[in-house]
């Protein structure tokens, strides 16, 4: 990479210091001879809308966007792809003849985890629960409805945010009370942790998956640790679990491509040195 590189991207984020992000980037720039920079960007909720106006100026030609701004980032686009509109969040940013674009790359991310870790998946998922009602969760539901899911159960702690969700897509998507979980467990074929519970340094998903029927599945969203306390208790249930570590790998490959001009590959070998660096402290989810 030249001291100047041509084109600079980055990760913005509140807080940032830990996003591996830059990890997986950096290593793509390096190993296809790209003429870039990718870089992290802390930005207080506050300050969100001066971070987007700067996309497209001084070689900054995108960046990623992580909690808690993804909704925001949706709200600051002039253009946005089809995943960004259906799922009402934005984590990619760039700019083209002066409009700033949206795309929502945890879409496609979050699906090629799935069909990667649990191929089966799509042929039973009648019945959804997703955890949370935020940026991550709205990728995931409508990832779920865009792939035939005949319902999405949407379960916050905060209700009205669930609500609101819920509103957002229809007839196939419902608020449920988290006291509702155990009866909904029971019909579900696919459980999704999209909040930030497990994630190192906060508290555990407190969930019972005894109900879960014993071919479901159960995925997180979280990567840090690599397996999440929801993973290992369903891994003790002898449950099909997706680590979250290859939505944040899968979901990095098309905003590279968006910003470099090349479609890079998740490979072993960049998933073993993601893999050893969050085995060796940190947290943050995609």
């Amino acid at each position: 990479m030249s001291a100047s590189p041509s084109r600079r991207a980055g990760v913005c984020g509140w807080p940032i210091a830990h996003s591996r992000s830059p990890l997986i980037h950096r290593y793509w720039l390096e190993s296809l001879g790209v003429d870039g920079a990718y870089e992290r960007f802390a930005v207080p909720p506050g300050a969100f809308p001066a971070f987007a106006a700067s996309i497209g100026v001084d070689r900054l030609v995108g960046a990623n966007v992580t909690l808690p701004h993804k909704e925001a980032a949706f709200a600051a686009c002039d253009e946005l792809a089809a995943a960004a509109r259906g799922a009402g969040a934005v984590n990619t940013l760039w700019r083209e003849e002066g409009a700033l674009c949206g795309d929502n790359t945890d879409v496609a991310g979050f699906l090629a985890n799935l069909d990667a870790e649990a191929p089966e998946w799509r042929r039973q998922a009648g019945d959804a629960i997703v955890l949370g009602a935020g940026g991550a969760a709205r990728a995931v539901v409508y990832a779920l409805l865009s792939q035939g899911c005949e319902r999405v159960a949407i379960v916050n702690r905060t209700p009205e945010r669930a609500e609101a969700l819920a509103a957002r897509f229809g007839a196939a998507a419902e608020a449920v009370a988290w006291g509702e979980l155990p009866r909904r467990l029971a019909e579900a074929d696919l459980l999704v942790n999209a909040t930030s519970l497990g994630m190192a340094g906060q508290r555990a998903v407190e969930i019972d998956l005894k109900p879960l029927k014993s071919a479901a599945v159960v995925a997180d969203i979280v990567y840090v640790p690599l397996q999440t306390p929801l993973i290992a208790a369903a891994r003790r249930r002898d449950l099909r679990a997706v680590e979250g570590l290859g939505m944040l790998l899968h979901q990095a490959a098309p905003a590279f491509a968006r910003w470099f001009g090349t479609r890079p590959t998740v490979t072993p070998e960049l998933r073993a040195l993601v893999a050893a660096d969050i085995a060796a402290g940190g947290k943050e989810i995609a």
